[in-house]
């Protein structure tokens, strides 16, 4: 029997797999069904993206069954993979004709097509939807041969099952169209601990906190990087510094710096030449309440991960009232202690260009007890944030989602501040985002190895990291290579550069006219002087040269 992967990408608070990245669920998929004894040779993936493009529609043909990947319940903003939407689910059953389709991943959960409206259960004739872990649904109806979807029962899975499965299913990534330049997004734990949930947050669905051990984490890392993989995220937990954290009859666990260090050491000595280390997702609440623990396992992280790291915090709101109102971790001030612990480790300029750590905030509007109020305490939050010194990598605004089971399902949605949420990311985007871009990357900084990945009258390009930075070079580069970039220029939320060193006698205009000093009048005088044979004399036919000499190379 043949089984078609489809990852239809999923984006969580706390686990993404749309491209670059690899969610951990095909993998544990493959490695399930290989686990009942499937050959890999007839376990395929794909992608949403490559179907849209007309690959692979004859698998779904050939295929004894397949199994669809879905779910955004915190939708994003995407420079290339666009998760898959209810019309293509519904296109493909309808394509598949009679082969039997299983649905699963967060989609379970409800779907809504972006922020600020309500999710709702997928009904969709033809397929059967996993109400728990897809993984485990699907070993449960194999083998030998496939039982009936119907009798199965939906159960979530367990930290042991997914030890084999995440190494039995490692092989999958190399099936991702990106592979090699994929980034392998590892399970440390899924749950909450908190008594009390934020009004919003699907993760309290997965239950209490269910730490899988250190060694189990460090195998299917070594297991991906035997297939290849050199760039890794741990990002599949609610809170990194809580991971194996112990409960000492408080509301925050006591986070345990030693099993981060376990954990970190034990990735670097079965990946040696890992690419990317990079981390997702911080509870300001644990650094605050616990900061010489906290401030330890950053040290820790700077030790052994890679530059352009970012400890991802879920502040939410600025406002106590709507704090209160939903269950929010924490307090302004304890959000901003968070971060100024972050930056004292992690503010210091890395290999690649990028400071080493550095905190992101994540704020959501349309919660309960928002007022016009609310938009004027989280702006301020953030002017003190920006006049204070300190740094974030981003600044992340959206609306709420609500599913159902959540307490912000029950609320009855009016969106009365819709415009003032419009104006109100219109003010940070231009306020605050410019000037701490500026702070984060300044002119002139080398941004080392960024990937070329579209082109649209210029190229984009990003590192591979965690929330990495979008990059704009006014050139047609070729794509899918990686180069060194200067930053020239500062957007709202990308930034503007040129190749370094560049090749000041085949250089593009362009990019020349990017070069510090240099405007059109010198760029046009820089072009009729090619070629030049040394800096000497660029220096003879050039005045006032000095200051673009760190960024070119004359060859």
């Amino acid at each position: 029997m043949r089984c078609l992967i489809i990852d239809g990408y999923v984006d969580e608070p706390a686990c993404l797999g749309v491209p670059p990245y690899i969610s951990p669920y095909p993998r544990y998929i493959a490695g399930a069904l290989v686990d009942k004894g499937l050959p890999a040779g007839n376990i395929h993936y794909i992608t949403i993206d490559q179907i849209r493009t007309g690959q692979g529609l004859d698998l779904l043909q050939k295929a004894g069954i397949i199994i669809i990947i879905a779910g955004m319940t915190v939708p994003g903003k995407y420079l290339r993979g666009t998760p898959i939407n209810i019309v293509e689910i519904s296109d493909i059953t309808r394509l598949a004709n009679k082969t039997p389709i299983l649905l699963g991943g967060p989609i379970r959960l409800g779907y809504a097509s972006q922020g600020g409206k309500m999710a709702t259960k997928p009904d969709i004739d033809g397929l059967t939807l996993a109400m728990a872990d897809i993984e485990a649904y699907v070993f449960d109806i194999f083998g030998p041969g496939l039982n009936d979807p119907g009798i199965a029962d939906h159960r979530m899975r367990s930290t042991d099952e997914i030890a084999r499965w995440g190494v039995k299913g490692a092989f999958i990534i190399r099936h991702h169209p990106d592979f090699p330049y994929v980034m392998c997004e590892l399970e440390t734990y899924r749950g909450c601990a908190r008594p009390g949930h934020c009004s919003f947050c699907t993760e309290p669905f997965y239950g209490e906190p269910d730490f899988r051990p250190i060694k189990d984490v460090v195998v299917e890392a070594e297991a991906l990087y035997i297939q290849g993989a050199r760039y890794f995220r741990i990002g599949r937990q609610p809170d990194l510094f809580s991971y194996h954290a112990k409960d000492t009859g408080g509301e925050l666990l006591r986070p345990d710096p030693g099993a981060i260090e376990q954990l970190y050491k034990g990735i670097r000595n079965i990946a040696p030449e890992l690419k990317v280390l990079h981390m997702d997702n911080a509870n300001p609440a644990t650094i605050a309440a616990y900061p010489e623990e906290s401030g330890e396992i950053a040290r820790i992280i700077v030790k052994y991960h890679t530059p352009g790291d970012v400890a991802a915090m879920g502040m939410e709101s600025a406002d106590p009232a709507v704090i209160k109102a939903n269950c929010l971790k924490t307090m302004p001030e304890d959000v901003m202690d968070a971060i100024e612990i972050i930056n004292k480790v992690g503010g210091i300029r890395g290999k690649n260009g990028m400071p080493e750590l550095l905190p992101g905030l994540n704020f959501i509007h349309g919660l309960k007890g928002e007022t016009k109020e609310t938009f004027n305490l989280n702006f301020q939050f953030l002017h003190g944030l920006l006049d204070s010194g300190l740094m974030v990598r981003r600044i992340n605004i959206r609306q709420v989602m609500a599913f159902p089971g959540t307490p912000m399902w029950k609320e009855e949605r009016k969106n009365y501040y819709h415009d003032q949420f419009l104006k109100f990311k219109d003010k940070v985007r231009k306020q605050i985002d410019f000037p701490m871009l500026d702070r984060v990357v300044p002119v002139g900084t080398v941004l080392k190895d960024v990937l070329c990945e579209i082109y649209d009258g210029i190229t984009f390009g990003r590192q591979l990291a965690s929330y990495p930075l979008l990059i704009g070079i006014p050139s047609k580069l070729t794509l899918g290579r990686f180069i060194d970039v200067t930053v020239t220029g500062h957007g709202q939320r990308s930034i503007t550069g040129i190749p370094y060193p560049l090749d000041i006698n085949n250089a593009d205009p362009r990019l020349i006219s990017q070069l510090p000093g240099v405007g059109k009048k010198r760029t046009t005088s820089i072009v009729k002087g090619r070629p030049y044979k040394d800096q000497h004399e660029l220096f003879g036919k050039i005045e006032n040269i000095e200051e673009i000499l760190p960024y070119i190379k004359i060859q």
